[in-house]
């Protein structure tokens, strides 16, 4: 295995996953439309509703997440080591120089945010420059500078604006049902008998979308995570670098303060060091692949 083939494989994963969610999507809007008994427009309205709240987010997420971190952002004189190295990633990279912003937390942890590498900035902790050397702190950088010139952040809001839609579409459909007093009824036999099967698969829809849109978003998350581990290896040529960093990182108990559900997948590592769940459910509800399985990947590039 090479550094390019493991950028390829996960790039392809991650269309291939996107794709199937947008079908699924699109799947969930036209079986609750037609369940409704007024046809997919109404899943057209909720998708143009959901898509207009989104891009108003998406414009706005960046500072919000930063925000809600309690990052403030640095200037060169603060900090010459950290700017320098960020600086230098750039250069070989090929990007803009983003905003450098650091979260004063003892948790290790980094993350990269804004919608372009025009409009990106990066977040480290003070907990990850105590603990990392320079070549493991640069293995971190240069995996967060290849979110933002892979467009992560654009695919997870993208997927994020099919995510809000399944559950808009859903939460309202379901509401009808329970509270608006059913649905637009058929005078025609046949066409009741199609209705009612349609109703009956859009409340099985309705309970399972969600939790299949959420499983797709997080599983879209840990295929950019794989592709920004292997991004970031071929930016420094030094794999072991960012392996050394995940095990230090991984292996801090302290969980980040100012981490939430809505920001946890921006993180290097998942920000909440939550070893409760294990085994096939851990993975299939995590943010991010396994660290070992991370390391594993790096070490063998």
């Amino acid at each position: 295995m090479n550094i390019y083939s493991v950028i390829s494989a996960n790039k392809w994963k991650s269309y291939l996953i996107l794709f199937l969610f947008i079908l699924f999507a699109g799947t969930v809007a036209y079986v609750l439309g037609r369940a409704t008994g007024y046809g997919p427009s109404v899943g057209v309205i909720f998708f143009i509703i959901s898509i207009v709240y989104s891009f108003i987010s998406y414009f706005f997420s960046d500072k919000m997440v930063l925000a809600t971190s309690g990052a403030h952002e640095i200037q060169k004189e603060d900090n010459p080591q950290l700017f320098r190295i960020v600086e230098n990633l750039t250069i070989a990279d090929g990007v803009p120089m983003p905003k450098v912003y650091i979260i004063d937390d003892a948790s290790p942890n980094a993350f990269a945010t804004g919608r372009d590498p025009q409009h990106a900035a990066v977040a480290v902790t003070t907990g990850i420059m105590e603990r990392l050397n320079k070549s493991e702190l640069e293995g971190v950088l240069s995996h967060e500078l290849s979110h933002v010139k892979n467009y992560d952040t654009r695919l997870m809001a993208i997927t994020a604006v099919l995510v809000g839609f399944i559950a808009l579409i859903t939460d309202m459909f379901m509401r009808q049902l329970f509270w608006f007093g059913g649905f637009r009824n058929r005078d025609d036999e046949r066409d009741s008998r199609v209705q009612l099967f349609f109703l009956v698969l859009g409340i099985v829809l309705a309970i399972l979308a969600p939790i299949i849109a959420s499983l797709i978003q997080l599983a879209v998350s840990r295929k950019r995570e794989f592709l920004a581990d292997a991004s970031g290896a071929l930016l420094t040529r030094y794999p072991e670098a960012l392996a050394s960093a995940l095990e230090k990182i991984s292996s801090d108990p302290k969980p980040l303060s100012t981490a939430s559900n809505a920001t946890a997948h921006l993180f290097i590592v998942n920000p909440f060091k939550d070893k409760g769940l294990s085994g096939i459910v851990s993975n299939l509800f995590s943010t991010h692949p396994p660290i070992e399985e991370r390391i594993k990947i790096l070490r063998s590039m």
